[in-house]
């Protein structure tokens, strides 16, 4: 009988083993058939939409492995076929899903990239501008959740867009301004050209020529696309025909038609032929009417029907004098059309030359003054509505806050209710966890710091928290021994929680100095206000060369030791030196960075210079990033510091 029950014990044995197996081997075997049909999703080669067929297997075969981290990855890739593919009401579907799925799992990413999406098919295909504009919005808001800067700059940039071409020209200069301190030199060049571009089409919108003519010179020096820099050559000229600048219009005009890229497209090269006959005529050098009827033709030939409002316009202006009746034939000509192209500014451009020519014509003059009303009306409610999106996503993202606050004092106050005992022992694990989390990252460091060899590197970790754990002892250890001696005397419990409290307030202070440095696009902004903070009031501290550095080019772990290095010189500076000035210079050395700090202070002896602790810990964070510190000081002649660290 045992014999049975030892054999029965050992077949259901290997029969889990073997079960475990055929469940790991249908695993392996549905990840590879997923990763499959994903391939074939990418292959661009392949027809629209058998990419789509793939893309839908895959996603089909994935639901049941529930592998959320990259479901909503193909999802995201199946909507961009479903928009390439025209499928429109699928899109809307599939966007359904996309956004469910990524809000149940907090996948900010997908969920940028998604309203990113759908911003522009609202844009492009649905041409509803508030659409658009609330997508770009809060797609911009997903991807500050991530601080993804390039992304939130593309945002704005689009928003800033719509603005302008929706008139909102004071609007859309904010927006582009903001998109302009989040996009990155290198990987975004051709969304800063633009944002200028745009920027000059603002101000020039809002007659204010030279600063028009500034970014578009910004816009044509950052560009990296030839056929970009012809396009803002074109925006150039055309804001110096507006300033009356007709010399310098027709040599940019001259040059740019001359391009076989202008030459190879007959709408661009019809713009720029159309510019170039209006600047001579308005300087004088040009009395007939061939280039325009060129322009024209070209324009009829490439049914360029907005193009053909730009030469009806200019040919009207060009017989307004010669020929009057057949200037009011050229504007009724843009009149039709921009009827057709429902362009409504056009018309009021068009009737206001005809005012001129048949002043006695009341109709006319009754039309553009209703159309001029109605133009101002529509503009003053698109401007209000995009400036209550904005305001509306101010409230909701303060509101997030404020309900995060209030739940925090929830908390507070459920835990002010405990007795006596239980706040002693919250506020004295509070202050061990503070100091234990504080040890667990410098260790952490000086984990990373082992593995590179660099025993130099330990010593500055141990010299920081030796400081750490003296200033915590130092500030919370009295606080403490307080905090028991009133529990022991059973005190009053308000002044029991006004002092734990107290002691939490200071502790939350300390962990933020510990952390607090920001290191992204206000880094320099930050780094200064501190230096300013930290030193006496009496102290003249000068700043040179920060702000022209391109600090995005500076890694994250330099300027966070960089901050701490010159925090430290000045604290320095205010127990020790008595200076009255103080002087911080920072040059680019293209590879490497150059500080120099001086103040005019007593200054010190070589000797006792380097007794200092603090200064021998600042040598020892700047050699932790491969850097070279230099001090210069001698008795009653101040104290120098030289810092060289690479970028």
């Amino acid at each position: 009988m045992k014999n049975y029950i030892v054999l029965f014990f050992i077949s259901l044995f290997f029969s889990c083993i073997m079960m475990n197996e055929d469940d790991s081997s249908k695993t392996e075997m549905l990840n590879d058939s997923i990763l499959f049909y994903h391939n074939i999703s990418m292959d661009k080669t392949l027809a629209l939409n058998k990419r789509l067929n793939a893309i839908n297997k895959s996603l089909f075969l994935l639901k049941a492995s529930d592998k959320d981290t990259i479901y909503s990855q193909l999802l995201y890739k199946k909507n961009r076929l479903l928009f390439s593919l025209e499928e429109y009401d699928s899109l809307h579907v599939s966007n359904l899903e996309l956004i469910n799925h990524a809000l149940q799992i907090k996948d900010d990413i997908f969920l940028g990239k998604q309203y990113y999406l759908m911003a522009y098919y609202f844009d492009k295909i649905a041409n509803n501008s508030s659409e658009t504009f609330q997508n770009y919005n809060t797609s911009k808001n997903y991807f500050s959740k991530k601080g993804d800067s390039s992304w939130i700059g593309k945002c704005l940039y689009n928003m800033g867009t719509i603005q302008k071409n929706k008139n909102d020209f004071f609007g859309s200069k904010e927006s582009l301004t903001e998109a302009l301190q989040y996009l990155n030199n290198k990987k975004d060049s051709k969304y800063i050209s633009s944002c200028y571009n745009a920027l000059g089409t603002n101000h020039r919108k809002l007659l204010n020529y030279i600063d028009a003519l500034k970014y578009y010179a910004k816009a044509i020096e950052t560009a990296n696309s030839k056929k970009d820099k012809l396009i803002y050559q074109n925006n150039l000229a055309a804001t110096y025909i507006d300033n009356e600048q007709y010399k310098k219009a027709i040599a940019i005009l001259e040059s740019i038609s001359k391009d076989s890229l202008t030459q190879n497209s007959n709408q661009k090269y019809a713009r720029v032929l159309d510019n170039l006959a209006y600047a001579k005529w308005l300087s004088g050098l040009n009395q007939t009417e061939d280039q325009f009827i060129k322009a024209l033709w070209i324009r009829k030939k490439e049914k360029d029907q907005r193009g053909q409002i730009a030469s009806y316009t200019h040919l009207g202006e060009f017989y307004t004098r010669k020929n009057p009746s057949k200037a009011k034939a050229y504007f009724d000509s843009v009149i039709q059309l921009s009827k057709k192209l429902k362009i409504p500014r056009a018309e009021k451009d068009a009737l206001k030359f005809l005012m001129k020519i048949d002043t006695k014509n009341v109709f006319i003059r009754d039309r553009y003054v209703t159309l001029n009303d109605s133009l101002y009306q529509q503009e003053l409610r698109v401007k209000t509505q995009f400036a209550k999106y904005k305001y509306d996503d101010k409230l909701k993202q303060e509101s997030i806050l404020r309900l995060e606050k209030e739940n925090a004092e929830k908390e507070l106050e459920t835990s002010e209710q405990r007795n006596q005992k239980i706040l002693y022992l919250g506020g004295f694990l509070f202050i061990t966890s503070v100091f234990g989390l504080s040890l667990y990252g410098f260790r952490q460091r000086t984990k990373r710091l082992k593995l590179k060899n660099k025993t130099e590197r330990l010593a500055a970790i141990q010299e920081t928290e030796a400081e750490l754990s003296r200033k915590l002892h130092d500030d919370h250890g009295g606080k403490l021994n307080k905090v028991m001696s009133l529990i022991q005397r059973n005190a009053d419990k308000g002044l029991i929680l006004d002092t734990v409290e107290g002691i939490y307030n200071h502790a939350r202070d300390f962990s933020r100095e510990l952390n607090s440095v920001d290191t992204g696009p206000n880094f320099w902004n930050g780094l200064k206000a501190t230096l300013k903070y930290t030193k006496p009031a009496e102290v003249d501290m000068t700043f040179d060369g920060g702000n022209e550095l391109d600090w995005s080019l500076v890694g994250h772990q330099t300027k966070t030791m960089l901050f701490k290095v010159l925090q430290e010189l000045v604290i320095n500076m205010a127990r020790h030196s008595k200076a009255q000035q103080t002087v911080i210079l920072f040059k680019d050395l293209n590879k490497e960075l150059f500080i120099y700090y001086e103040d005019d202070g007593v200054g010190a002896s070589k000797e006792a210079l380097f007794r200092k602790n603090g200064l021998q810990n600042t040598e020892k964070r700047i050699q932790a990033i491969d850097g070279i510190i230099t001090f210069d000081s001698e008795e009653g002649k101040g104290f120098r510091a030289e810092i060289r660290i690479p970028k």
